[in-house]
């Protein structure tokens, strides 16, 4: 697989010795006119990747947070030609940060998966993060999308057997994302660093690819604390909850970049 805006980003961060803080947001919530210039005011904030949720009917690995914002975001018609538009007038001004897909299968099987990635590269998407595709099924979707240039990213969790976590480590690409706890995403009072931090040290001595955190991070605090054994980290439920009262898009790109500022600090610090 070539390498790609993801594996320039991670080198750029290595180099310069820092942390990378990928923020996700739903792709049309607030509104839908509000998901590019929050993108734009993400980067300008210190986001270094940005993961942007693809809109589902079932997000079952995801909080009450974001399966609201996903509803919302499906009931103003933010379909799989809206998210890579979304992702086609972002790159029109910025052509350098890396955009994540996060979401779930069924759209990909239904567009097939090497249609799929032909369209979320040409829209400027470097990578796709399905959260139920297990990765002993992943063959032939991870074939598809690397013959694209597509990174698929994959997750491992605390849960996670030695031997799919070796085997996890060895097809990384872009990034690993490490689920710091068992469940669903959301802020959280039971993130623990102290413990998540074995965990990250072993995988980032394995992974061929940065291995970053998330789940449960929700400020500067958590986000430091995090990055402490992992290369990176992302923050998701709180910046879609910060969001969620925008009543126009400048304020949903004020409440975006107002939120990611401290954490880009703290990582920073």
């Amino acid at each position: 697989m070539t390498v790609n805006r993801i594996d320039e980003c991670f080198a750029r961060l290595r180099a310069s010795g820092r942390k990378a803080l990928i923020p996700f947001i739903t792709a049309g919530d607030p509104a839908l006119d509000a998901t590019v210039p929050v993108m734009h005011a993400l980067v300008a904030a210190g986001a270094d990747v940005i993961e942007l949720g693809v809109p589902f009917s079932d997000p079952m690995a995801d909080g009450p947070t974001i399966q609201r914002s996903s509803e919302r975001a499906l009931a103003r018609g933010a379909g799989r030609r809206y998210v890579l538009d979304s992702v086609a007038r972002f790159r029109a001004r910025d052509a350098l940060t890396p955009v994540v897909l996060m979401g779930y299968l069924n759209p990909v099987e239904i567009r097939g998966a090497a249609r799929f990635a032909a369209e979320a590269m040409e829209a400027g998407v470097d990578g796709v993060l399905l959260v139920d595709l297990p990765p002993e099924e992943a063959g032939e979707i991870r074939a598809a999308f690397s013959a694209a240039g597509l990174a698929l990213i994959l997750l491992a969790s605390p849960t996670s057997s030695q031997a799919r976590l070796d085997g996890l480590c060895d097809a990384a690409q872009g990034y690993l994302y490490y689920v710091s706890f068992a469940g669903v995403t959301g802020a959280s009072e039971r993130l623990d660093s102290a413990a998540a931090g074995e965990r990250l040290r072993l995988l980032r001595s394995r992974s061929k690819a940065p291995v970053v955190a998330g789940f449960g991070i929700k400020d500067a605090a958590s986000a430091a604390a995090m990055a402490v054994d992992a290369d990176g980290v992302v923050v998701g439920s709180a910046l879609v909850a910060a969001m969620a009262m925008a009543d126009s898009v400048e304020a949903a790109a004020r409440s975006a970049g107002a939120f990611l500022a401290p954490l880009r600090q703290a990582l920073d610090a």
